[in-house]
């Protein structure tokens, strides 16, 4: 398609000379009161909270690669409040206690809307409510028309002026943010060295056990001696083995336009505090960037057999066309606008849609996994859950049946695969007629699913 030439295959949050240097690998053997791995949202705000909560504690946050390198600094940038991957499958899955996440998840995203006014983080934050859109006829009955916040297809292209709106619904504010998440990233690794932590990128872990009261985190350059270990890796090959089904890796791909000018973005009428999202199973997010740029993602979820992660992944020609071409049909309006970034990023996907919790090793170590998409905001929640576990402290977040029990996993492969990719025929299908067929309604009964 004539708009993708000449985009480039790089992250529109990465592509920029803001972007801090590289710290340096591991220098040998040390020991910490704490080691967290990972250098994504999880890692830095496991890290960050652990000294807020405990000043002058030791800590040592791992990156195998970059801060921000994968999914912190690829996706769409929604910071939205929900902890269960929306409130239909919050209530579905978590009845008795949905009312409480509801209120953590708001206090957690005033949490991190505290965190980046007091350390001065500036990542274009902006805190207007999350639009659903309804595309289709069968989708406009999904969004409640009888619920306050509905909004009618007059009222919504009110809000964005797209001919494909036949309705709506705009969340409340507090509900949900739009930033750039590579800068909020940096901000976080920034403030948390402020407070003494040790960042060491390029530094893989390859291995962590047990040495009697000790832990040991191993790297190419040296060993790190702790107390307690919090592990953030996240969609990567999970350290410990009882982790391995738990997730599939989910390539998500994104494209960025050129900046909008000043009337065209009048034209849209759009108020860039507010995302954007398809009420669809194979849905788009898109939202107006800091610069003005519209960032347009989602619709094709790609699993690859065998929970493949490789560099080829990210590049999608087939996906990249038909997101462009969703694009057009959405906002004719700016025929002739051209996108000048497009990639990818993988997701740690869960059957659940949202994280699972626990630890190992007697409690001397901790993890988060499976956020889904949604990893922006609730990892943060996930930081307190691992440092309240690795404490042995009962809290209300450890007392919920969510942080109690953990996400069914996958199967293996080839059983995995085909699965999936039944499901996301049968998800695309849906789309089309309305009606989720017997598969998709026992997977519905059985609590399963996948989703980016």
């Amino acid at each position: 398609m004539d708009s993708l030439a000449g985009s480039v295959n790089r992250p529109l949050w990465l592509d920029t000379p803001l972007r801090p240097d590289a710290r340096p690998a591991l220098a040998g053997d040390t020991t910490a009161d704490l080691v967290v791995v990972g250098g994504g949202f999880c890692g830095l705000w496991t890290a960050l909270r652990a000294v807020e909560r405990e000043p002058g504690r030791d800590v040592v946050l791992l990156e195998g690669e970059r801060i921000a390198e994968h999914a912190t600094g690829r996706n769409g940038g929604f910071c939205e409040a929900s902890l269960t991957h929306g409130e239909p499958n919050g209530r579905a899955r978590w009845p008795e206690e949905y009312d409480d996440l509801e209120r953590l998840g708001i206090e957690n995203l005033d949490g991190i809307e505290e965190a980046v006014a007091r350390y001065g983080i500036d990542c274009g934050f902006l805190r207007g409510g999350a639009l659903l859109v309804a595309t289709r006829e069968h989708e406009v009955a999904d969004l409640a028309p009888d619920r306050p916040g509905f909004l009618d297809r007059d009222a919504v292209r009110k809000v964005v002026d797209s001919p494909t709106y036949l309705a709506g619904r705009l969340s409340a504010p507090e509900e949900c943010a739009v930033l750039d998440p590579a800068r909020l990233a940096w901000g976080l690794a920034d403030a948390a060295e402020r407070q003494g932590v040790r960042v060491a990128e390029h530094s893989p872990v390859t291995r962590i056990r047990r040495d009697g009261e000790a832990m040991e985190v191993h790297t190419p350059q040296g060993v790190v001696r702790a107390s307690r270990v919090a592990l953030g890796t996240n969609v990567f090959r999970p350290l410990l083995r009882r982790l391995r089904w738990t997730t599939v890796p989910v390539y998500d791909y994104v494209l960025a336009t050129e900046p909008l000018t000043e009337a065209q973005l009048a034209d849209l009428g759009w108020d860039p505090a507010i995302g954007v999202g398809d009420a669809g199973n194979q849905f788009h997010y898109y939202r107006v960037t800091p610069d003005r740029r519209i960032l347009w993602g989602g619709y094709d979820a790609i699993y690859h057999f065998g929970r493949s992660i490789e560099p080829d992944h990210e590049e999608r020609q087939e996906t990249f066309g038909v997101l462009a071409e969703h694009f057009h049909a959405t906002f004719p309006q700016l025929d002739g606008i051209r996108f000048t970034h497009r990639w990818a990023g993988v997701i740690d996907t869960s059957t659940r849609f949202s994280a699972s919790f626990g630890t190992a090793h007697g409690g001397r170590s901790s993890y988060a996994l499976g956020f889904t998409g949604l990893g922006v905001g609730a990892t943060r929640f996930a930081a307190d859950v691992m440092l309240d576990l690795l404490a042995g402290t009962e809290t209300e977040r450890t007392r919920l049946e969510m942080v109690r029990r953990p996400a069914v996993p996958f199967p293996p492969e080839p059983v995995a695969w085909a699965g999936i990719e039944l499901t996301r025929r049968a998800l695309a299908r849906a789309d089309e007629t309305g009606r989720r067929n017997l598969w998709l309604r026992t997977l519905d009964r059985l609590g399963l699913g996948f989703d980016s």
